[in-house]
């Protein structure tokens, strides 16, 4: 039996899943209090005859509908997210079990209004209570406000006649309706409470995506401007001069070959530009980089330090090109594999060599290939091999991990 697989499992989670796994077991608690509840209701009325078969028959009954509310609070959170589920049927029985229960609880009691107890004895009373309470939480999750207030008067007016079957006192069951009322406002109010904060949380988690993916599209977009600036005009020049060669090589006018040339120009020269505009989307400056990681930890509520050193301008521009890439990729790192509290970037230079350091904490306790097997470090050392340069990733601790991008620098030539 791997004793560790919860713990891997709950790390794999994201924090909407672990929002939602601690939200859905904070619910499930409610109908979970009504067994403690029910026990310590019959250590109190140790005392009192007969007590042995009503304690039975509360502990049975409160075992069985805290399994059915329990199935009732999942289809009933499934059904408030928006999800495929049956909770109608499943409040259904909840109802159904809760109602027979405290029936069974208030006539298979001792003393049902005998001379000397008219009352009967008080964890009945307590066990009723809880019952009605805990199934009327996932009402108030599974269905409307107007539609849970009428299947919680529903429930009471059901078990009212074995209330004065019982032989409760006015008084006393007149204090049992004013408390039920306010305990299963209050558990109803916090269960969808709950929900709420669940679907908010979800919410939050599907609007990062789309911002993630309208910032691409609006990347693509502007891409998409700026190439069409560039190519449109030169297109529509060529095309106008190659009609016009082909008329005047029709004509057998020398002009044509002129004509074609200039296309030729043109053309190359459109060649260049489309590069200009590829390699201005593909350079990462470093200095740039470096601002954005911090906007970007920093808005992920992640303490960013950034030393770049004063001689970072003096690095040639295609190591602080590579450097900017590797910077980007490891604020994608951090953001992606981690629950980071704190991140350091620092420039340094050490025997020839430029090094680039980041180092953050927050990782999950699993080993971490020293070699790195995803395909961002892998693209991250290519481009940094197309400058003699390496990427390491050493040892940094428990639950850190640490990067270093190194280049060598040549002397400039005399």
């Amino acid at each position: 039996m791997d004793v560790l697989a919860p713990v891997r499992t709950w790390k794999g989670y994201g924090k909407p899943q672990r929002t939602e796994l601690y939200l859905r077991w904070s619910l499930y608690l409610v109908p979970l209090i009504v067994l403690p509840l029910i026990a310590l209701a019959i250590a109190s009325s140790a005392g009192q005859q007969d007590v042995r078969g009503a304690a039975q028959v509360c502990l049975v009954v409160a075992l069985a509908s805290t399994l059915v509310t329990l199935r009732a609070f999942r289809t009933s959170l499934d059904h408030y997210l928006k999800r495929p589920s049956d909770h109608l049927r499943w409040l259904a029985i909840s109802g159904t079990v809760v109602v027979a229960g405290s029936w069974a609880v208030l006539l298979l009691g001792p003393a049902h209004g005998g001379p000397q107890d008219p009352t009967g004895p008080p964890f009945t009373i307590v066990a009723v209570s809880s019952l009605l309470a805990s199934a009327f939480g996932p009402a108030g999750v599974g269905l409307s406000v107007r539609q849970a207030c009428a299947a919680g008067f529903g429930a009471m007016a059901l078990v009212a006649p074995a209330v004065l079957l019982a032989g409760i006192d006015s008084g006393t069951a007149t204090g049992l309706l004013v408390g039920q009322v306010l305990a299963m406002t209050l558990v109803a109010g916090s269960c969808r409470s709950f929900a709420w904060l669940q679907s908010v949380v979800w919410e939050l988690d599907a609007a990062r995506e789309a911002q993630s993916r309208l910032a691409v599209a609006e990347e693509r977009l502007r891409f998409s401007r700026d190439l069409h600036d560039v190519m449109g005009r030169n297109l529509t020049t060529i095309a106008l001069k190659s009609e016009l060669a082909v008329q005047l090589a029709r004509r057998g006018r020398p002009e044509a070959a002129d004509q074609m040339t200039e296309v030729q120009r043109i053309a190359q020269e459109s060649q260049r530009e489309v590069r200009d505009v590829v390699r201005g989307y593909r350079t990462a400056d470093l200095q740039a980089e470096a601002i954005g990681a911090r906007a970007v930890l920093r808005a992920a509520d992640v303490a960013c330090e950034i030393d770049l050193g004063g001689d970072a301008d003096e690095l040639p521009q295609p190591v602080q090109s590579v450097f900017g890439w590797v910077i980007r990729e490891a604020t994608t790192n951090v953001l992606r594999h981690s629950e980071a509290g704190r991140c350091a970037i620092r420039l340094h230079r050490e025997d020839g060599r430029a090094v680039l350091e980041l180092e953050n904490d927050g990782v999950p306790d699993v080993p971490i290939p020293s070699q790195g097997s995803g395909t961002g470090l892998h693209g991250l050392r290519e481009r940094l091999a197309a400058h003699d340069g390496e990427l390491l990733v050493p040892a940094a601790g428990p639950g850190r991990f640490r990067l270093l991008a190194s280049v060598p620098l040549r002397p400039d030539p005399l």
